[in-house]
């Protein structure tokens, strides 16, 4: 795999000279803002965009997003809960929703074998799950307001014949 490519995927980001740089501030500035914004837990990490879709090695990762129905707990409602199953290593992102689940939940594995294989011997095992609902990620289209080129020519309107 490509080492810059490797680096962003570990999150790999700017030194904080290079920001300095970019901003037109001095480095110890950058570094203080950057202490006051993790501090505040606005700054939380970063995260490059990538379309990996061309990369064999990191397109080879499944992900899947899961619809999960839970028992609300008296004096904590859906919080436990939640935030028991977002400390899996395998979950990306967990949300409370409204509508006919209870969570969405965006998982990533390196098979489907291992993706299934948390569904069932992990997630839906934790007392207080109802049910769940696994949809695979087949393709990204726009991944954080990125739209990813597959390297297909834009759809034309089709003729219309009267």
């Amino acid at each position: 795999m490509n080492p810059v490519l490797k680096l962003l995927i570990d999150g790999g980001s700017l030194t904080t000279g290079q920001m300095a740089q970019v901003a037109g501030i001095a480095e110890s500035e950058v570094q203080q803002h950057l202490e006051q914004l993790k501090k505040d837990r606005i700054f939380l990490g970063w995260r490059p965009v990538l379309d990996l879709s061309h990369e064999a090695a990191a397109a080879a990762a499944v992900r899947a997003v899961i619809e999960v129905k839970i028992t609300p707990e008296r004096g904590g409602g859906f919080n436990r809960l939640a935030e028991r199953i977002s400390r899996f290593d395998e979950v990306e992102s967990c949300y409370l929703m409204s509508g006919g689940y209870d969570l969405l939940v965006f998982v990533k594995g390196t098979s489907l074998q291992k993706v299934a294989g948390f569904v069932s011997e992990k997630l839906s095992t934790i007392e207080g799950v109802l049910s769940t609902s696994t949809h695979f990620m087949l393709r990204c289209y726009k991944d954080q307001g990125f739209l990813l080129d597959h390297g297909e020519a834009p759809s034309a309107r089709l003729n219309v014949a009267p």
